[in-house]
């Protein structure tokens, strides 16, 4: 019934919306006719009702076709070639970002929110499950704790095996997982890399669930627990995929001084539109965090081994064959971000390279198997790496007019922005509305922008030769003593920074001197406010370059936990923990013995057992004493402290972001600006101010 009254509604409204789009305006009723819309949506954003969304997402779909109707039929024509060129360019870009627009309300407009499946109480029915650890190049420093955390997994111990995948190799990864008693697997080759790696352990391996983690994703000790129960229930669910939380800064949030106060750049992924695939059977595999029944994999062939994201094709491998998947958004385990601007680029071209792979080999629009709603989602998320030739288009589109005197739309500058006020206003409003609390307004033209000259060669060839490029490991875990400004990664953002910043000079000239000229003030206006908001974001992703010191090798967590100190004069003090780390503490001074009286161990209090610990007193003062454990502690003492930092059930449920509001939020984008001023500023005056180093005193005789 309601999907016959659904149908109903649209064939009774269908002719209305096409009326809004199609009915041509002067600027004077466009200016009305938008401002009227712009106000009933503010006052129907006072509902928090789902409905109401429903219908504002509708409305801004109607003004944004609206716009690009009004681009079609009235702004396509050129007086030359090269205005041809250029000014069809952009109209394809703008047509790229209304389709990205309607795939992505598709996907966030009514997004489901999966609860917990609970296990049954006999643990006898409980699937077993194998833990696949795959590792390449990483660092032992890294893998060490996400397998520990593995064996901190609250699961029946005959029913769990955990596996270190090693395709390094390497003699210190197979002593070690001899110590702590896991399994270790090796091959001959590294033949497709992390799918492959995966693969072979399969063959080696019999479990009926395989959870995978990347070497650096720690497990809390609830995730089996909370993610095994649906593949019980259904016995077609295929995937249960959770977030990817990770516990260090980003570029973004580490090198940008509002970075901390912003979500992260992952989140509107892994909420929101996961969220919305989950609604349409169309959750992707994310490469780790996830759960996998054995049986839909080995119907596919294993993990997919045909393009570089092996994750998201082979989730859409089992969704053709009528398998389904899970996004439970409740954040499982944590990882180690990217630390530099570079690592982070080299990352994402991969990602582009890969979901392009996918587009041309595997295209979720043809095939069978998929329903249409499927078909859209991997459709928006192979799209969406397509952004890079767009975004540059639209920062350089005014250089055509301020510099080249070049008409790339044929309006007036009044009719222009009558008819995209609207469409852009309430894109932003409604995005906010929608992503508020994991994407904040504004901020994905930074992600995107950062990357965009970058992305444009390895997509366009990736789409013209799809089986070229070779899986890359991301690094992770290195400190960076030293800060510096990474020039090499934004080049041609500097480049086109300095020529948008001429174009806007060249254009006040212009209008200053609109007669001389000949030039139309109006047009000019357009093209300089265009080429400053361009400016304003292309400083504000050059800012993410200025890169900060990591020297802190573990993360730090506020908690609270009952301590005994042990002096080396043999007496023992109670305490407690201010914060913890898996490489010391601070914990509260009872006294100040500590200033007379060498602090040699601590032992922490849990509830299952204590911990002893050998310490080395770091600062202290009259509150708090902060302590450095040593290294050299024994792995099941470290395993009992992963436990406590970072494997606990809630360790990585954080409270909700507030609400996003655009004007806040462009005000965090144009401090970013500024900072990049002051900093640059004020480190050249550092250094003038620094005396200069003495030369070396020559020997005698020699020059």
């Amino acid at each position: 019934m309601k999907k016959s009254l659904f149908w109903l509604l649209v064939l009774v409204l269908s002719p209305i919306a096409v009326l809004v789009v199609i009915t041509p305006m002067d600027s004077q009723k466009q200016y009305i006719f938008g401002l009227l819309s712009i106000g009933i949506l503010f006052v129907m954003g006072f509902s928090k009702n789902r409905s109401v969304s429903v219908i504002m997402v509708v409305t801004s779909l109607l003004m944004s076709t609206r716009y690009m109707y009004f681009r079609l039929t009235q702004t396509l024509h050129f007086n030359s070639t090269i205005e041809a060129i250029l000014g069809m360019g952009l109209f394809l870009a703008e047509v790229y970002i209304w389709v990205m627009l309607l795939l992505n309300y598709l996907q966030t407009v009514w997004p489901l929110k999966r609860e917990i499946v609970p296990l049954p109480d006999d643990m006898s029915t409980w699937p077993t499950v194998d833990i696949y650890i795959p590792s390449y190049n990483e660092p032992l420093d890294v893998v060490r704790d996400t397998v520990l955390a593995a064996q901190c997994i609250d699961y029946p111990k005959d029913k769990l095996k955990i596996y270190l995948l090693d395709d390094g190799k390497r003699n210190e990864f197979a002593v070690f997982a001899a110590d702590v008693g896991v399994g270790y697997i090796t091959r001959n080759d590294n033949k497709h890399a992390k799918a492959g790696n995966l693969n072979h352990a399969m063959t080696l391996t019999n479990g009926e669930l395989i959870c995978v983690f990347d070497c650096d994703h720690v497990a809390t000790r609830v995730f089996l627990q909370a993610t095994v129960g649906g593949f019980l229930n259904d016995p077609m669910l295929a995937l249960v995929q959770t977030p990817h939380y990770f516990y260090s800064p980003d570029p973004f949030e580490r090198n940008l001084s509002v970075g901390r106060n912003i979500p992260n750049e992952g989140m509107l992924f892994y909420g929101p539109i996961q969220q919305g695939n989950d609604n349409w059977n169309a959750t992707f595999f994310c490469g780790s965090c996830a759960v996998i029944r054995r049986a839909a994999l080995e119907q596919i062939g294993g993990f997919a081994v045909e393009t570089v994201t092996e994750d998201a094709h082979t989730a859409l491998k089992f969704q053709r064959l009528g398998w389904k998947s899970a996004f439970l958004d409740i954040p499982l385990a944590a990882g180690l971000a990217t630390e530099r601007l570079v690592v982070h680029v080299i990352q994402r071209t991969r990602w582009a390279r890969g979901m392009t792979q996918i587009f041309r080999l595997d295209n979720p629009l043809l095939g069978r198997g998929l329903t249409f709603q499927q078909r859209l989602c991997y459709l928006s998320a192979m799209l969406y790496y397509q952004f890079a030739l767009p975004r540059v288009v639209f920062v350089t589109a005014p250089l055509a007019y301020l510099l080249f005197n070049l008409n790339i739309i044929y309006s007036s500058a009044s009719l222009i922005v009558s008819y995209a006020l609207p469409h852009l206003f309430l894109a932003i409003y409604v995005g906010s509305r929608m992503n508020g609390r994991y994407r904040y307004s504004f901020w994905g033209e930074i992600y995107d922008i950062v990357l965009a000259f970058h992305l444009v060669l390895p997509t366009l060839v990736t789409m013209i030769f799809p089986k070229r490029g070779k899986f890359n490991v991301t690094d992770k875990g290195g400190l960076l003593d030293v800060g510096y400004f990474d020039f090499t990664v934004v080049r041609p953002h500097l480049v086109v920074a300095c020529l948008l910043g001429l174009g806007v000079v060249v254009g006040i000239v212009r209008a200053v001197g609109h007669d001389y000229f000949g030039s139309d003030p109006n047009v000019i206006a357009l093209n300089v406010g265009w080429g400053i908001y361009s400016l304003i974001f292309l400083l504000a992703a050059i800012a993410v370059a200025r890169e900060t010191r990591q020297v802190r090798k573990t993360i730090r967590i506020d908690v609270d936990i009952p301590v005994l100190i042990h002096y080396a004069s043999g007496i023992v003090s109670r305490s407690h923990t201010a914060d913890l780390s898996m490489g010391g503490c601070r914990i509260s001074a009872p006294d100040k013995r500590h200033q007379q009286d060498e602090i040699e161990e601590i032992e922490l209090i849990l509830q299952s057992g204590a911990i002893s610990i050998p310490v080395r007193q770091v600062t202290a003062d009259d509150r708090f004493i902060r302590l450095q454990f040593d290294e050299n502690i024994p792995l099941s003492r470290r395993r009992e402290l992963v436990r406590v930092v970072l494997a606990r059930a809630d360790a990585w449920i954080n409270p909700p972001r507030p609400q996003d509001n655009p004007f806040r939020s462009f005000v965090t984008i144009l401090r970013c600006v500024f900072e990049l001023f002051w900093l640059t500023w004020k480190t050249r005056r550092s250094q003038r101010r620094q005396p200069p180093a003495a030369k070396p005193a020559q020997e005698d005789g020699h020059l």
